[in-house]
C-alpha cells in the first residue's frame, strides 16, 4: 500500500468565509518526509486572498464578539469534542506530513482537546474590574477582543500550535486568518473541517496557505489585523516585528529556544537521564524547548555519560507509522544543519560518543533520518554551544559549581524554557531565579501546560500562550470613568 492510499480524504483548498476555494497560485507538493513520496498537492493562494480573509474576519468579527456567551462557548466545546473523536485521523495526517511516531502525534492531538476545552471555559473567566473611586464617580476596567488576528504557525508541532492560538483569539471574541506551514499544511486542513463541522459561524477562522514572505507582509501591513501572533525562527520574528511597526499591533513572537538542562551531582541519575532523552529526542529534537545544552556536574559526570550513552543505543529510528521511538527530520535542509554543527564540534575538539551521522541505507534510504548523536566535550567555542539544534544531538558540557553553570546557561541570547535537577531545593530555588528564561522545570521537563503561561524573553520572544496569560494577549483594556449628575 503506497502512502497515497493511506492518506485519509482530505480537502486540499483555502478556507475563506466558510468556503473552500481554489488559490491562485501554483500547487504545492506536500512529502511524506520518512518515504520522500508525494502525498498530495495543496492550492495556494496570493495576496489577494490574504486580503479577502481579512475581510472576512473583519465581518464576522462583530457578528462573533457580539454572540451570546454560552453559545460561543459551546461551539468551543464541539470543536473539542470534534477533535477528540477524530484523534486517530488527525494523527494518521500528522504522522505522513510531518515525520513524528503516530503515537506521540495522538499526544499532540490530546493536547488540542485539553487547550480548546480550556479556553473555551476561559472564555467566561475574562473579568474586568471596578476601582475605587471619588462620590459620584465610577472607575471601571473592561477587557474587549482586540479585533482581526493574523496567526503563522510552524511545521512541528503543526496541530498544536494552530490549536494553541485559535483557540483562545477565538475564547476572547476575536476572529482568525491563519498562515499554516507549507510543509505540513495537511493537519491544519483536517482541523478546519472540523471547525466547520462544529459550526463555527463563517469568517470566525480562516485558512489561507501560500508564500510566507507575502502574507506575512499583508498581516503586518494591514490595518485591519490588530494583533499578529507567530511561532518560528527569531530572524522571521524580528522581520514581521519590524514590519508591524507602521500599524502598531499587538504582537505576540514564540521563537527560538536553546534550553540548557543542569544536572546536579546529588540528582538520581538514572531517573534524570531517562527524562533526558524522552524530552530530547521528542519529535526528533525538532522543539524549541527540546534540552539543548547539557550540564553535568564533574562529580558524576563520567556515570552520567556512560548511563545516557546507554539509554541512547536503545532508541529505535524509523516510519512513525511503525513501532519506533525517534522518526525522520522534516527535510534535507535539517540534516545538512545537523552535519555542520557537527563537524564543526569535531574540528573544535568534541568528541562523538554515539551516533554523528545520516542513516541513509535500506529502509532510511528515501527518507530523511539521522543518527541519535552524543557529543562530549562540548565548548564555548563550538557553533552548537550557541545555535539551536533542532536534531537528535545532545551535547555535554561539565561544571564545578553554582555560579559557573548560571553564568554558563545564561550565555545565550535565546530564554525560552530551561530544566534544572537536583534534590537540593535551596539549589533549585537559587538556579530557577537565577537562569534567564521565560520557563524553568525544577526536576521534569513539563513547561507546556494548558494551564500555565508558556512563553520566553530575549531573543526567544514576547508575549505568552496558555493558561489566561494566553487569552488576555488577545484583549485590549478600556478604561471608562463615569460620573453621576447630582439634583439641583
Amino acid at each position: 500500500m503506497t502512502e497515497k492510499q493511506i492518506l485519509p480524504n482530505i480537502q486540499t483548498k483555502l478556507f475563506i468565509d466558510g468556503n473552500w476555494v481554489d488559490g491562485s497560485r501554483e500547487k504545492r507538493v506536500v512529502i511524506n518526509p520518512a518515504t520522500g513520496e508525494e502525498l498530495v498537492r495543496v492550492s495556494q493562494g496570493g495576496k489577494e486572498e490574504v486580503h479577502q480573509a481579512i475581510e472576512a474576519a473583519k465581518k464576522a468579527f462583530p457578528i462573533w464578539s457580539g454572540m451570546e456567551l454560552k453559545e460561543r462557548v459551546a461551539i468551543m466545546h464541539k470543536m473539542a469534542d470534534l477533535v477528540e473523536e477524530n484523534t486517530d485521523r488527525l494523527a494518521l495526517i500528522m504522522t505522513l506530513e510531518q515525520g513524528k511516531p503516530f503515537k506521540e502525534a495522538k499526544g499532540e492531538i490530546k493536547t488540542n482537546v485539553d487547550n480548546l476545552h480550556w479556553n473555551a471555559e476561559e472564555a467566561r473567566r475574562v473579568y474586568g474590574e471596578t476601582i475605587p473611586a471619588p462620590n459620584n464617580h465610577k472607575y471601571e476596567v473592561k477587557k474587549q477582543p482586540v479585533g482581526v488576528v493574523g496567526a503563522i504557525t510552524p511545521w512541528n508541532f503543526p496541530s498544536n500550535m494552530i490549536v494553541r492560538k485559535i483557540s483562545p483569539a477565538i475564547a476572547a471574541g476575536c476572529t482568525v486568518v491563519l498562515k499554516p506551514a507549507g510543509n505540513t499544511p495537511l493537519s491544519a486542513i483536517a482541523l478546519f473541517e472540523l471547525f466547520e463541522k462544529a459550526g463555527l459561524p463563517n469568517g470566525v477562522a480562516n485558512l489561507v496557505m501560500g508564500r510566507a514572505s507575502d502574507i506575512g507582509e499583508v498581516f503586518a501591513e494591514s490595518k485591519d489585523v490588530r494583533k499578529l501572533t507567530f511561532t518560528g525562527s527569531t530572524e522571521v520574528g524580528q522581520m514581521l516585528y519590524e514590519q508591524s511597526g507602521k500599524t502598531l499591533k499587538k504582537m505576540s513572537l514564540e521563537l527560538g529556544g536553546h534550553a540548557p538542562f543542569i544536572v546536579f551531582k546529588d540528582a538520581p541519575i538514572q531517573q534524570t537521564v531517562d527524562t533526558l532523552v524522552a524530552m530530547k529526542f521528542r519529535n526528533n529534537g525538532q522543539a524549541c524547548t527540546a534540552p539543548n545544552r547539557i550540564f553535568v556536574e564533574e562529580a558524576i559526570k563520567k556515570e552520567f555519560t556512560e548511563t545516557l550513552v546507554e539509554a541512547v543505543e536503545k532508541v529505535t529510528v524509523g516510519n512513525g507509522l511503525d513501532d519506533v521511538m525517534v522518526g525522520p527530520l522534516i527535510n534535507e535542509d535539517a540534516r545538512e544543519t545537523i552535519d555542520a554543527q557537527i563537524a564543526d564540534a569535531k574540528e573544535k575538539g568534541a568528541e562523538v560518543l554515539i551516533g554523528g551521522g545520516r542513516l541513509n541505507e535500506g529502509e532510511y534510504e528515501k527518507g530523511f533520518f539521522y543518527q541519535p548523536t552524543v557529543l562530549d566535550k562540548v565548548t564555548t567555542e563550538m557553533d552548537i554551544f550557541y545555535n539551536e539544534t533542532f536534531g537528535p544531538v545532545i551535547p555535554l558540557i561539565g561544571f564545578t559549581n553554582e555560579e559557573e553553570v548560571i553564568e554558563l546557561a545564561n550565555d545565550s541570547v535565546f530564554g525560552l524554557a530551561s530544566y534544572v535537577f537536583t534534590k537540593d531545593m535551596r539549589i533549585a530555588e537559587k538556579i530557577s531565579t537565577a537562569l534567564e528564561y521565560g520557563m524553568v522545570g525544577v526536576n521534569n521537563t513539563g513547561v507546556s501546560q494548558s494551564e500555565a503561561p508558556f512563553g520566553g524573553v530575549k531573543y526567544s520572544g514576547l508575549g505568552r500562550e496558555n493558561g489566561k496569560y494566553g487569552v488576555e494577549e488577545f484583549m485590549e483594556v478600556k478604561f471608562v470613568h463615569t460620573t453621576y449628575f447630582m439634583e439641583d
